[in-house]
């Protein structure tokens, strides 16, 4: 099989007739979501569960295991099975990457070499890593079932030269307006995945770029579209339609099954900020009332950044004295607001858990 050869941005060919009624909608949607995002005071707070949500579904896409509560639980005490480690650090490093996407985009517009930073932390000490991270290939790759050769591959992305001249183009698209931004979007996530830049982890990578892309476009204040739940619930069609661009040319079923998942997405998402927001005021009620402490929002944020803690997670990420710590735990425990997920034993500490919340992140 042939190296593909990647159409030139911006595409000629789009039949923007049979976009128009999912387009409108998508952009009613974001808008919507926007609105909601722009109403959060804090969102680094409140949106924090989110954001590892997505790392969990993003990496679940590529074959992970761990769920979100696997991966709180080990932030919490820093213990897991082995056979789930690996995962877990695959998720965590998404994370780090995704901030530090967003961080260095408060500085410059996003490019190629922040991309290749990003790559770098995601793939740092996980699957892959022997793979050259942070570098664009050097050598030919191939996509198909294990054992399988070039030969009888389900794909084969663009040699090199033609990867670099693309990946030239791509970076290049991402700065001009095309006619619609969330076509543009489409068009860019899955120009990356036929472009297939680095020898492991594009995937991740081109989901990674979603919000990033619509917060450089400044469609959204926050990077925090996130859409791997949608992709991830609609696996085989997700790869279908990128399938069907490199095998016949057609893009219209791929953008639509995109503008489809960013509705049904935005959807969901506002859902579940509105149900967070919501949880956020009434719980901050409860633990005044309950607490009657000084540190009573600082013991909210808390919950909302780590759902799943230990005392020393709680102390950490609210600042409170650690004389004060064990009591509000305590209270915050005999009111229902939080409850002991496991007894500490031996030098493991007591983790709790606010479930409240992660019933809402996990729907």
């Amino acid at each position: 099989m042939n190296p593909y050869q990647p159409k030139s941005l911006p595409l000629k060919n789009i039949d923007w007739d049979q976009l128009i009624d999912l387009m409108g909608k998508a952009n009613r949607y974001i808008a919507r979501y926007d609105g909601l995002l722009q109403s959060v005071i804090n969102p680094d707070v409140l949106l924090s569960p989110l954001r590892t949500q997505e790392a969990v579904l993003s990496s679940k896409i590529e074959g992970t295991q761990a769920t979100l509560e696997e991966v709180l639980e080990y932030e919490a005490d820093e213990h897991a099975d082995d056979y789930i480690k690996g995962d877990i650090f695959e998720v965590l490093n998404y994370r780090i990457a995704l901030k530090q996407g967003r961080d260095s985009m408060k500085e410059r517009p996003l490019t190629l070499n922040t991309i290749k930073k990003m790559h770098a932390v995601l793939m740092w000490g996980v699957r892959g890593d022997s793979k050259d991270p942070g570098n664009f290939r050097r050598i030919q790759n191939f996509i198909g079932s294990p054992g399988s050769t070039i030969e009888n591959a389900r794909f084969v992305p663009p040699s090199v030269p033609v990867m670099l001249e693309a990946l030239d183009n791509w970076e290049k698209y991402i700065h001009i307006e095309d006619k619609d931004v969330l076509v543009q979007l489409a068009i860019v996530h899955a120009q990356f995945e036929i472009i297939h830049p680095f020898l492991d982890g594009n995937g991740r990578m081109g989901r990674i770029l979603i919000p990033l892309f619509l917060y450089h476009k400044e469609i959204i204040q926050e990077p925090v579209f996130y859409l791997s739940d949608y992709l991830e619930s609609h696996r085989s069609d997700y790869y279908d339609a990128l399938k069907e661009i490199t095998d016949s040319g057609h893009w219209t079923n791929w953008i639509r099954f995109f503008l489809n998942a960013i509705v049904v997405q935005a959807e969901k998402n506002i859902k579940k900020t509105r149900e967070i927001i919501n949880l956020y005021e009434t719980v901050k009620r409860e633990i005044v009332d309950s607490t009657h402490s000084q540190f009573a929002i600082q013991c909210l944020d808390s919950l909302f950044i780590q759902p799943i803690f230990s005392s020393r997670n709680f102390e950490k990420n609210s600042n409170i004295p650690r004389s004060s710590v064990a009591r509000l735990l305590s209270t915050l425990v005999d009111n229902g607001i939080i409850a002991i997920a496991q007894k500490g034993a031996g030098r493991r500490p007591t983790t709790y858990a606010f479930r409240r919340l992660l019933k809402i992140v996990n729907q």
